[in-house]
Formats: structure tokens, sequence, C-alpha cells
């Protein structure tokens, strides 16, 4: 399992992904889930992923070769994102037609999610989720995020907090706690975090940074995000029809 999200907002965008691919009592292993296209002046494209590693590599590595030939349509030349999610798609289709038959045979699931997202030169900031089977779909003002892999952890804390208008800096924070929040709840999401942001037509990453356990910012606001929940909960009314139901009910004596 995994964990990835990405923001498009006004400002710009922000692009988080986890490192982990198993784990168990004895074995966790971590693999990059973030891959970038950076071409300074004309287009920074970050592409997220979830689901069967080797299905999600070979797909990337099979984008990455249709670059090698310029003369075919790649993630280099393509005229505009939804090019560039059209392109993934297709190679994303091309893997598993050719490896999930024998991931089947052996039950193993061939299913793969993408985020895709970044700007190219004459054109605005757009971002998508590209599904297993190809097809996508773009992120609007009204859901200006997509999440894939372990979600449901994460997704409160942004729905809460996220909105076209939210700073970038407010916006890493609040990745960081739903990074945070979700790797509490499962063990199967974990550091180290890859987070990149880019700000609106800059046209290359502004900041890429690769968090670890000893990153003294995750520590601190992990930390002080659970003290917070704490002292707000401890501040919460009780319920008026509930307010004597930590005093021991006294039965008469039999």
């Amino acid at each position: 399992m995994t964990y990835c999200v990405a923001l498009k907002l006004n400002a710009g965008m922000v692009f988080a992904s986890d490192s982990r691919t198993n784990a168990g009592v004895d074995q966790i292993s971590s693999f990059k889930k973030m891959r970038s296209f950076v071409n300074p002046g004309d287009r920074a494209i970050v592409i997220l992923s979830s689901g069967n590693l080797s299905i999600t590599q070979n797909a990337i590595n099979l984008l990455e070769q249709h670059g090698l030939h310029p003369e075919r349509p790649n993630v280099w030349n393509a005229e505009s994102m939804f090019e560039v999610a059209q392109l993934l798609g297709e190679c994303l289709r091309e893997v598993r037609k050719h490896d999930g038959v024998f991931l089947a045979q052996s039950n193993v699931d061939a299913s793969a999610n993408f985020i895709v997202g970044g700007q190219i030169r004459d054109e605005r900031m757009r971002l998508f989720l590209v599904y297993a089977e190809g097809n996508f779909i773009e992120a609007s003002d009204e859901t200006p995020f997509f999440q894939i892999g372990e979600t449901k952890y994460g997704k409160p804390i942004i729905d809460r907090v996220i909105c076209p208008d939210t700073s970038l800096s407010d916006a890493v924070k609040c990745v960081l706690v739903s990074f945070d929040s979700t790797m509490r709840s499962n063990l199967s999401v974990g550091l180290p975090i890859d987070l990149a942001c880019y700000n609106q037509s800059s046209l290359r990453l502004d900041l890429q940074q690769h968090i670890t356990q000893d990153d003294p910012y995750f520590s601190q606001i992990s930390r002080r995000w659970s003290d917070g929940l704490r002292g707000v909960f401890a501040s919460l009314p009780i319920p008026d029809w509930a307010t004597d139901i930590d005093v021991p009910s006294r039965l008469p004596p039999s």
C-alpha cells in the first residue's frame, strides 16, 4: 500500500508520496513513487504512482523510452498536460496488457493508479488522476486535489483546510499532517516522504524535499498536531443528555 496526494491551487501545486511498498513483521521495503520531468522554461511535470510496483515502474519506464524518439508523441514534446495524461494512460494499458495475464495466473493484483500534474508553456496548470484502465479525470476548483493509495485517513484534514486560495506553505503543512494521520492508522504507509512544490507559471520545480524519520519539522508537527487534537477534544462540552453518564448508578440493595 502507499499514499500519494497532489493539490492544484491558485498559487501553484503540491505533490507528495510515501515510499513504503511492503509492511510486515520482518520486512519493510521502500521505493520512490514520485517521478518528475522538468525542462526549465518549457515544462514541469510530476507523476505519482500507487498499486502494483512492477506495473507502475514499467509504465513510467515505457513513457521515458518514448521520449528517446522525438519523432513520436512523448512527455517532452506533448503540447498539453491532457496529452501527457493520454500518453501515460496508454503506457499503463500496454504494460497491463502484456503482464496482466501472467500476474493473474498467480493471483497477483495488476491494478495501478497515477496522479500526473504540472504545466507546459503557454498552457495553464492541470492535474489528472489516471485510473488502472488508462482513462482519467481532471481536478477542478470544486475538487482541487487527488489522492491515491491509502486515502481515507488523510482525507479529512485536506477536506477541511484546502481550497483554491490556500497558500503553498499552508498546503505543505496540511499535506504533512495528512501523511502523519495516515501513518498513525496504517502501518503500510511510512517515511520517507517525497515532496515537491511548483509555483504558478514558474516552469520548474521550486522545492523538492526528502523527509525522513530524522526530519525535525515533521517530528514537530506530528507531536503538536497530536497534542492539539487532545487539547481541543478535552475542551469540547459534554452532551447535555449525558452529564450523568460517568456517575455510577446506585441500585437499591436487594
